[in-house]
């Protein structure tokens, strides 16, 4: 994989915006979520694959330095799965635009979009919820009376609530992709 200097720039703004948004992560995972799965959209529909895995994978660590969560904290784990289910994302998306023979190249993105969600949310629930949770939730430095709160919230966040966010973030990337697709060739 050669990156262009062109792309570089490119992947390197798309970065600089999640990391943007992730300064507003404590306010609500509903506004961090989308403006990241947006970038890791937008990357690999403007820029290419290798791109939207670079963004996949940073963004997690970067999420994690400027707003460290106990459960990331307790649970390091945690963060190679986020890792994983953003490429999966990414690569869903990619596989749906270039690879696959359908129809238009719109209606292979939208499928790549909600597949991407769907398997991304199926991901993390199955190794953070069901897996790295109940196996390391001792790990997490918090007083106990709040842990079985903060695990049920994490049981939300890490499922159904990636799920929510990878698609509000696939319908405003997909608006954005319509707009500006033709100006770069895409």
């Amino acid at each position: 994989m050669k990156l262009l200097t062109k792309q570089i720039t490119q992947t390197a703004l798309l970065l600089s915006i999640c990391i943007a948004s992730q300064f507003f992560k404590n306010l609500s995972v509903y506004i961090t979520g989308p403006i990241i799965n947006i970038c890791i959209i937008l990357t690999v529909l403007m820029i290419g694959l290798g791109s939207g895995v670079i963004l996949s994978i940073v963004t997690p660590v970067t999420a994690f330095l400027i707003a460290p969560s106990p459960i990331m904290s307790g649970i390091p784990l945690v963060i190679p799965c986020i890792m994983i289910g953003n490429s999966i994302l990414a690569i869903s998306v990619w596989v749906f635009q270039k690879k696959l023979l359908m129809s238009t190249a719109s209606i292979r993105v939208i499928i790549g979009i909600v597949v991407g969600a769907i398997s991304k949310a199926i991901f993390m629930g199955v190794t953070i919820v069901l897996i790295l949770l109940p196996l390391f939730s001792g790990n997490i430095a918090v007083p106990a009376q709040k842990l079985p709160i903060l695990l049920q919230t994490a049981k939300v966040t890490f499922s159904i609530t990636q799920f929510v966010t990878a698609i509000i973030g696939g319908v405003i990337s997909y608006v954005i992709w319509l707009r500006i697709k033709n100006i770069n060739n895409i």
